[in-house]
């Protein structure tokens, strides 16, 4: 099954917020797919004290007992559902890699250009997991839990490992950001050393080209029938790098439009339509600089969040929290972020009392809005709740955490429970 793509619950590159997976159709069988879920499972099996409490552990996964997971270095912390109403706070750590380490690797990918393409495909070769050791050894995986059970590992946190390995099998990026390095830092980094040993290349001496005479060149001549037509590619294809250069446009630039060209030319080809046809200049905007991982850390970055904000007359501050709502749910998201309304009587209503009942704090409500000091809650048009926060005292909200269908499970997240 593959898992969900990840929601960032804040601008940091370097935490990834996966939802929470549901139940699995057949518990029978393997839990993972894949070999690289099987050795992070069997990393944390071959040292528990009790094999009782793993079969509860995998049984707890099995059921969807495990709420949202959050991937950070070193640690993959989720809450999950026991016996008591109130879920357990679980973790799983894991040293990162050092930096030496990292070289090795990065190096040792840039080599060969079959592992970049097969880390693109989401798969994980087995000679980059042995370089340096990425995948943890018996005793590597430490769980920690709230619950009060002493196991190694409890239950909860048993359970937490054998949701995370679905996580593994869908993308092993997030081995990657659990050892410490984000994926847009890794793929970063192998496109600059890949350029270098292409620029070395280029320099080497090559053979002339052979030459025609115009006159032959331009002489009338039968033309051959046009070839039928090439077939439609897979994926979209990568733009070439694009040299910075005195006076020649920005090559940051360059690679975002060139990227997205093709992505939608690619689109067009398979579908017919071009999906974000509809988009104002401002919501197009928000959408590419949501699109482009790191914004805001590089001068580069920093730059195309300057023009793109210019171009459609809001700030940099305005471009920034719209980028946060895009990323939180898209362009619901962003009409949740820029519009309130008056919601029908029903969820809305019912939320107050729901809160109440699970003893969360009072929010007071404003058309589509219930607010309280530092936490508000937005009801989408789609039907699910957004948490925003702000600093007391201030009317400064900013999108937070992942949309839920039910108000106490958002507000439970922006709490951090």
């Amino acid at each position: 099954m593959t898992a969900p793509a990840p929601r960032r619950t804040r601008p940091d590159d370097r935490r990834a917020t996966f939802r929470a997976m549901p139940p699995r159709p057949t518990p029978e069988g393997p839990f993972a797919a894949t070999w690289w879920g099987n050795a992070w499972l069997a990393s944390m099996e071959d040292t528990a004290l009790d094999p009782a409490r793993l079969g509860r552990g995998r049984a707890y996964a099995d059921r969807g007992h495990v709420d949202a997971i959050t991937v950070t270095p070193g640690k993959v912390m989720a809450y999950v559902h026991g016996s008591r109403p109130r879920p357990y706070r679980t973790e799983i750590r894991l040293r990162t890699l050092a930096d030496d380490d990292w070289e090795d690797l990065l190096d040792s990918a840039a080599d060969r250009p079959d592992h970049i393409a097969a880390l693109l495909d989401k798969d994980m070769p087995h000679s980059l997991a042995d370089l340096s050791e990425l995948l943890p050894a018996a005793g590597d995986l430490v769980p920690d839990c709230s619950c009060p059970d002493d196991g190694y590992p409890c239950k909860h946190a048993a359970a937490l490992c054998y949701q995370t390995a679905r996580l593994l099998d869908a993308d092993p990026f997030v081995l990657l950001l659990v050892r410490g390095r984000a994926e847009h830092e890794i793929l970063a980094e192998l496109t600059r050393r890949s350029a270098t040993r292409s620029a070395a290349e280029r320099t080497a001496a090559t053979p002339a080209m052979p030459t025609v005479p115009a006159a032959a060149a331009l002489a009338p001549r039968p033309l051959p029938a046009l070839p039928p037509p090439l077939p439609v590619p897979d994926r979209p294809g990568r733009p070439p790098d694009y040299p910075q250069a005195a006076g020649a446009p920005d090559p940051f630039a360059l690679d975002l439009l060139a990227t997205e060209a093709a992505a939608r030319a690619h689109t067009l080809l398979v579908l017919g339509t071009d999906p974000v046809a509809d988009l104002t200049p401002w919501q197009d905007a928000v959408r590419l600089a949501a699109a482009h991982p790191g914004s805001g850390l590089t001068a580069s970055t920093r730059a195309l969040y300057r023009d793109l904000a210019a171009a459609t007359a809001h700030t940099a501050t305005d471009l920034a929290r719209a980028v946060a709502a895009w990323r939180q749910g898209g362009l619901a998201g962003l009409d949740v972020l820029e519009h309130a309304w008056d919601p029908p009587a029903g969820p809305f209503d019912r939320a107050r009392p729901a809160l109440a009942a699970a003893d969360l704090p009072a929010l007071r409500p404003w058309r589509n809005r219930l607010t309280g000091p530092t936490l508000q809650l937005r009801l989408g048009r789609d039907g699910l709740w957004y948490g925003y926060e702000s600093d007391r005292g201030r009317e400064d909200w900013w999108p937070r955490g992942i949309p839920d269908t039910d108000p106490a499970g958002a507000l439970i997240a922006l709490l951090g429970r």
